[in-house]
């Protein structure tokens, strides 16, 4: 994202020399002269003392006077090579100097400006907000998707780290709208909400819909009581870290031999990469006793389902798998179902395996934020 940025410093960097190298060059000449200088003036007779400060106020340039009578040769030879050269080197470290707080100043001004260019030519984007544990791994997901991202982050450790990855980011408080407008509300596809703070996230949810009635807002939550307050806010999508993990280890305890299939697994990972650039979702749903499914077989169920879904494997409750079920196969009670389709219609239709209307078990293999 900032190659041309790395251009234009590698180009100054040759024209003017690494401003580090220039001044620890410096550094060292100067130290090397005054040493010289001062062991010069202790073998002339001088004491230490004396030596040490005459070799101060001469390179220094302050001229408040010799401290020993400058009147041999030899004690005037070892003066007039200290202004030369210690006069010099001090032009040239003071030069550095300058040059060294001058480049990075630039680099910050000029390197956040092209940053914030490149934020507000941002259309169809994604704004994260919060780059910790989920942020990281959302940003990378993304990148590897060739998605374009924002990142709003006030922590200086956080920054720095999205910055040596070189990701567009944002160093404020993703609760102020000006935060979000900056960051190109208005014209993103999604924002994701990742703090761990769930007031931060329902607030940030509330301005993000105000400033973007058609965003798509995914709000991270931590407590379950949380998730009713988000989607009041105006949240499309809720994710629990909590609840899918929790929801992971359900899955291995009730199907233990199929649970390496589920989420998380490389080859499930792959497969979900295959489904997305079709447009198409997988879920696993548990069907719930006293269902509309139970009992039925896997055509009806589909035929129900108006082709929004098709069911590609059945876990049993007793860990049996039935990968590719046949028309003819029943749902029982407790079974794992593994559900394909488009996403909003495969959701709207997971009410067939709930149980008079409760909420049914979804253990989601979906591609989504996971703590």
């Amino acid at each position: 994202m900032f190659d041309s940025s790395r251009r234009s410093l590698a180009t100054t960097t040759r024209l003017l020399g690494s401003p580090v190298r220039n001044l620890g060059f410096g550094v060292m000449y100067m130290l090397v002269v005054m040493a010289a200088a001062v062991v010069s003036y202790v073998l002339a007779g001088w004491r230490f003392g004396d030596a040490l400060y005459m070799v101060i106020i001469t390179v220094y340039t302050v001229g408040y006077g010799e401290t020993m009578p400058v009147d041999t040769p030899l004690l005037r030879g070892i003066t007039i090579t200290t202004i030369v050269l210690g006069c010099t080197g001090m032009i040239f470290l003071t030069g550095a100097l300058v040059q060294f707080i001058t480049l990075n100043q630039l680099n910050d001004i000029f390197g956040s400006k092209r940053m914030n260019t490149q934020i507000d030519r941002l259309r169809d984007h994604v704004i994260i907000c919060g780059f910790g544990r989920i942020g990281m791994m959302l940003a990378q997901e993304l990148k590897d998707g060739g998605v374009p991202f924002v990142i709003l982050e006030q922590a200086d450790a956080a920054i720095a780290l999205a910055r040596s990855l070189g990701y567009l980011f944002l160093q404020a408080d993703a609760t102020e709208e000006d935060a979000l407008q900056r960051a190109g509300v208005r014209h993103a596809r999604t924002l994701a909400t990742v703090l761990s703070n769930d007031a931060a996230n329902v607030f940030i949810t509330l301005s993000a819909r105000s400033l973007n009635p058609n965003v798509d807002v995914i709000a991270r939550g931590e407590l379950p009581s949380t998730e009713r307050k988000l989607l009041q806010a105006g949240a499309t999508k809720v994710v629990l870290p909590a609840h899918i993990g929790a929801e992971r280890i359900a899955e291995m305890i009730l199907y233990p031999k199929t649970a390496r299939f589920m989420q998380g697994s490389e080859q499930m990972e792959d497969f979900e990469k295959v489904l997305r650039s079709l447009g198409l979702d997988i879920d696993v749903v548990v069907a719930a006793p006293e269902s509309a499914v139970i009992g039925k077989t896997v055509e009806i169920v589909e035929q129900q389902s108006e082709g929004a879904f098709f069911i590609v494997q059945i876990n049993r409750r007793g860990g049996e798998a039935v990968p590719r079920p046949s028309p003819s196969t029943v749902i029982e009670a407790g079974d794992g179902v593994v559900l394909v389709g488009r996403g909003p219609q495969a959701r709207a239709l997971g009410g067939l395996f709930e149980a008079h209307g409760d909420a049914a078990v979804p253990a989601s293999v979906r591609g989504s934020v996971r703590d």
